[in-house]
């Protein structure tokens, strides 16, 4: 059964090592959870997740394998009988009481539930028998009773169902979907690295066991220089026209970008990069600085990340004048090429879908121009721009 488990975990793209199945059996056979789904769920999660990310395929991947396997005392389906007496006096009728008695307790509900599944063939609302919506049934969502299994609905309504069936927690944390601020922040954290700088102070450990090793075992003590963040980032985010649609998307972005970064300097630009960005979005003849300018002020120790759609006329890349706010003298391939140049460490994040970058012209145009260094704005997106950062 663990082993089908390991593997399913390894299908779904869920990096689990050997060793980490190793050590969830070992706990096993120290009986860190014993007879009990949930504490071996939570134990079997410590030891096999080490990414939050991955949270949300972990728990679907759990409910395939374990599905129907309760715990021997399982609390959530051996309630006490007291609690649901005082239930059903609150909220029912005697002939009410009645009805639901004649359900015959938790597994005639479950196999009621299986026997309905099976008969049903179109959605259902309002009634007190079919799986459904906003009824009394003891099957369904966004309805009431105090005996339910609550199906198709990410939380709960009443709060009364006896097993939330189809929770899933951590959804929005998936690798693939788009972000929120604080995804965001997680995955701009894998830039924070820390540069050394300064006077060899620290003590390197593993410098020092390799190189006592090295000596025949006689200490052989190493040190390097204090750790400093020193990570500055240049960003520079497109607005107007098509980014409208993608506002909510990018100022979360900032924000994450703003709360993660000391170092962190940001312009505007429309659809592609000419002579000219500015700071303020708004004003822009007033806070208006020439890129070579910007060229000339931040060094190659930024790393640049440019945040736009790319999606505008072939012309605004490849011709003098194509840009439809002023005239510009020279091409924006050209100022792409040349900021890719002064920037070895730079990035293209793409709030568009990477599956429907095919279809768009200018999109391949500037994934060449800057040599496939575009990443779409997911998690696993960002991820893999930080990395490239990084190098």
């Amino acid at each position: 059964m663990f082993i089908a488990f390991f593997l399913e975990l390894r299908r779904a793209r869920i990096p689990v090592s050997l060793r980490e199945y190793l050590t969830l059996l070992e706990a096993m056979h120290k009986r860190v959870a014993r007879y009990d789904v949930e504490g071996f769920y939570f134990l079997a999660r410590a030891a096999l997740v080490k990414d939050e990310r991955h949270l949300d395929r972990f728990d679907r991947i759990f409910g395939q394998c374990f599905n129907g396997r309760e715990s021997v005392a399982d609390p959530m389906t051996d309630l006490p009988e007291e609690w649901l007496k005082k239930l059903a006096e609150r909220h029912f009728s005697e002939e009410e009481k009645k009805q639901i008695a004649a359900l015959g307790g938790w597994e005639k509900v479950m196999e009621a539930l299986r026997r309905r599944l099976a008969e049903q063939k179109e959605r259902h609302q309002g009634g007190g028998t079919w799986i459904g919506t906003a009824g009394t049934s003891a099957f369904g969502a966004y309805g009431y009773n105090p005996q339910g299994v609550r199906v198709g609905r990410e939380e709960g309504g009443q709060r009364s169902a006896v097993k939330a069936w189809d929770r899933r927690e951590f959804r929005n944390l998936d690798d693939g979907l788009t972000l929120g601020t604080r995804n965001m922040q997680l995955a701009l954290r894998r830039l924070r690295r820390f540069a050394r700088a300064g006077a060899a102070r620290e003590l390197d450990i593993a410098g020092t066991v390799r190189a006592t090793a090295h000596n025949a075992g006689w200490l052989d003590l190493r040190l390097v220089p204090e750790r400093h963040n020193t990570v500055k980032l240049l960003l520079l985010l497109d607005v107007g026209g098509s980014m409208e649609d993608h506002v909510r998307l990018c100022e979360k972005l900032f924000s994450a970008a703003r709360s993660e970064f000391k170092h962190l300097v940001h312009f505007y630009f429309h659809n592609c990069v000419y002579d000219w960005v500015w700071r303020d979005a708004r004003r822009r003849r007033e806070t208006a600085l020439p890129v070579f300018e910007l060229l000339r002020t931040y060094d190659q120790s930024w790393r640049l990340v440019l945040v736009g759609d790319a999606s505008m006329s072939p012309y605004e890349i490849e011709k003098e004048g194509g840009s439809v706010e002023r005239w510009n003298d020279e091409p924006g391939a050209v100022w792409l090429s040349r900021l890719f140049a002064a920037y070895p460490r730079a990035v293209w994040l793409n709030p568009v879908p990477e599956a429907h970058w095919e279809g768009t012209v200018s999109i391949g145009m500037i994934r060449r121009l800057i040599e496939e260094r575009m990443f779409p704005l997911t998690l696993e997106g960002i991820d893999r721009a930080m990395r490239a950062l990084g190098h």
